[in-house]
């Protein structure tokens, strides 16, 4: 058990590696570091490090997403059209997180423009995407704490501010 745990972690490092180190330079290095994965105020889940039972995993969710995206059976279709799933050395998106209105929070990230990481995010009942040139950390914030930040923002709804750990006891949730 102890082989296959630091196995795993030198396969995150390697994958992190593989990622270009782009994710941390795009903000959501210092959240992933310091939340794991996990739910903020009963209703945005974010991925991150999340090595317990792995439903908030950031690398496993990025695997999976990547093997989809690349899957020849499925033709050139895209679950994040128009663009792709982010593979080292391209361009392309990373998911990071969701809400349980079906909104989706991801990064665009590109091997050619290191330093710029766009957040896109995507609200089903809005429609499209839209871009927000801020880190995740900052987008995170907004989506938490600014009642004005539309169509994303939850503060409106006064969920109260908590983080409950992905792998964690259901009843760790802590007030941030």
């Amino acid at each position: 058990m102890l082989m296959s745990s630091r196995c795993d972690r030198v396969g995150a490092a390697r994958d992190l590696r593989r990622l270009g180190g782009d994710r941390g330079r795009a903000g959501g290095s210092a959240v992933y570091e310091a939340f794991t994965g996990g739910v903020f105020s009963d209703s945005v889940y974010f991925l991150g490090r999340d090595e317990g039972l792995g439903a908030f995993d950031f690398l496993r969710q990025w695997r999976v997403d990547v093997s989809v995206d690349q899957d020849g059976k499925l033709g050139s279709v895209s679950a994040v059209e128009p663009s792709a799933i982010y593979a080292p050395g391209g361009k392309g998106l990373v998911e990071w997180g969701s809400a349980e209105w079906a909104d989706e929070y991801l990064s665009l990230i590109d091997a050619e423009r290191p330093g710029k990481y766009p957040v896109l995010a995507r609200s089903y009942d809005v429609g499209g995407w839209h871009r927000y040139d801020m880190s995740t950390s900052e987008f995170l914030y907004r989506i938490l704490a600014d009642a004005d930040f539309q169509p994303f923002g939850i503060a409106q709804h006064d969920l109260g501010t908590t983080f409950k750990p992905g792998s964690g006891d259901p009843s760790d949730s802590q007030p941030l």
